[in-house]
């Protein structure tokens, strides 16, 4: 899989044309809905294949480490049933990635867009000269051996939107998390519609996560939280009410997401977030928490104090960092998740958490705002896709923030009003897999699955083997 970024003039079938696949395959992978394009678009390619002849003494993985390919991306490519007879004369067809030099690039700046080293490349393609490069030279790209994460993802939606995401992007999850059962100030549990999502989950066999919060859209919810952190009785209550609803529904894991707790109340949530492990544990279930993206200990802000990653770390048995909101809604426009910020956030993690019970949280939707922005006036919040539609029907070229690894982009509406939007695209997606990657952690969180982003999904196949629990 690669990436290419769609210039002035060019065509869908001009584009399709130079990669070798088909127009239709090329609009399919990327959700168009037509043949318009505009400048700056991102687009994933789907990766080309060359032939190899079997020769005596090879096997699979000396054909996988030859070509940069993997075993697994051979057997698949070639619907081999028994990987162990392989025969000489045998014509198997090699997935490659391939990719074409633009103006200005050198050897150094695509190996590392890839992940590679410069010598691969050149070994690959038989190079005797690495700085004789031009523009139009097409270099296939060695691949790299795919690490394994788990991956989860919210919804905040229920009904046949769900579960239709669910049965598109099953296959691609680990975890899946309804949200959320509302904490009440007694113990008690708001009700929450999930039956026909945990269902569908339990069909793609993916693990169903309980998630229990106590804030909503109309209150912060530091008083609810203070109520039940500082009363050993109503937690008493609130986790049995946890515990039924787990055993009845068929929940695997607890995800407990306080938010806006206050600072004193710091210690009592750790010791709440320990007595969920000592209730869950022993009747065979698990216990998450979703925190806010802190660059260290001593961050300030209601968001931040009580959300103590060291013990999160500790105690939990995986954390899920929400590192996205930059770009807030009710705030001014700016990417939603910066990765120069993201970064920030996952190294002050590592530092204190064991990496492999780190996700990251990965948002997947776009905000349009109207300027000049007025203080406290809300985005617009739609899908990547739709903000992809929404550049192609106003004819807008899309610009690349490179600090925030962020696609964004501008417009006039009918009104005469103007808009920024922020988005996520390929290119962005790739950039936080490959954190992802250097920061050697355990998974990803997506916020949210109910949105399209159907790009998303063939980059995170490509990048990673998704661990399956059930």
């Amino acid at each position: 899989m690669q990436i290419h970024v769609v210039q002035h003039g060019e065509t869908l079938d001009r584009i399709a044309i130079t990669y070798g696949i088909s127009t239709t395959n090329l609009m399919r992978y990327n959700g168009l809905q037509d043949h318009n394009l505009v400048s700056g678009l991102a687009l994933i390619i789907p990766s080309s294949t060359q032939p190899y002849t079997v020769k005596s003494g090879d096997t699979l993985w000396k054909i996988a480490k030859k070509s940069g390919t993997t075993v697994s991306a051979l057997i698949a490519a070639n619907n081999i049933k028994n990987p162990e007879h392989i025969y000489p004369g045998t014509v198997l067809t090699v997935p490659t990635r391939t990719h074409i030099v633009k103006s200005g690039e050198s050897l150094w700046k695509i190996s590392r867009n890839y992940g590679v080293t410069i010598q691969s490349i050149v070994n690959m393609n038989n190079m005797t000269n690495p700085n004789a490069i031009y523009p139009g030279m097409v270099l296939i790209i060695p691949g790299t051996s795919k690490s394994s994460i788990e991956v989860n993802a919210y919804s905040y939606q229920s009904g046949d939107i769900t579960v239709e995401s669910l049965r598109n992007y099953g296959q691609y999850l680990t975890y899946y998390c309804p949200f959320a059962y509302g904490v009440q100030s007694d113990g008690g549990l708001a009700p929450l519609n999930d039956g026909s999502l945990i269902q569908e989950a339990d069909a793609q066999k993916i693990v169903p996560m309980m998630s229990i919060s106590n804030f909503s859209s109309e209150t912060l919810g530091s008083n609810v939280a203070h109520s039940i952190l500082s009363d050993q009785g109503i937690q008493a209550i609130l986790l049995s009410n946890v515990l039924n609803i787990m055993k009845t529904k068929g929940y695997k894991i607890l995800n407990i997401d306080f938010e806006n707790v206050l600072q004193t109340d710091r210690d009592l949530y750790s010791k709440f977030v320990e007595n969920a492990v000592n209730h869950l544990h022993p009747e065979g279930y698990l216990v998450s928490t979703a925190l806010a993206p802190k660059t260290s200990a001593e961050q300030r802000g209601l968001l931040y104090e009580a959300h103590d990653y060291a013990a999160h770390g500790r105690i939990a048995d995986f954390v899920v960092l929400m590192t996205y909101e930059w770009g807030y809604r009710l705030g001014p426009p700016q990417a939603i998740s910066p990765l120069n910020q993201i970064n920030r956030v996952l190294d002050y993690a590592v530092s204190v958490i064991p990496r492999k019970k780190i996700f990251m949280g990965f948002q997947t939707y776009a905000r349009d705002w109207t300027l000049p922005h007025v203080r406290g006036q809300s985005a617009e919040t739609f899908s990547p896709q739709y903000a992809v539609h929404q550049a192609i029907r106003y004819g807008v070229p899309i610009h690349y923030d490179q600090p925030s690894e962020s696609p964004f982009y501008n417009y006039v509406d009918a009104q005469g009003r103007h808009h920024q939007v922020w988005f996520e695209d390929p290119r962005s997606a790739q950039a936080k897999f490959n954190t992802v990657k250097n920061h050697n952690i355990g998974g990803i969180s997506y916020w949210v699955l109910d949105t399209s982003f159907p790009q998303n999904w063939f980059l995170l196949a490509d990048n990673f083997n998704i661990s399956k629990r059930l």
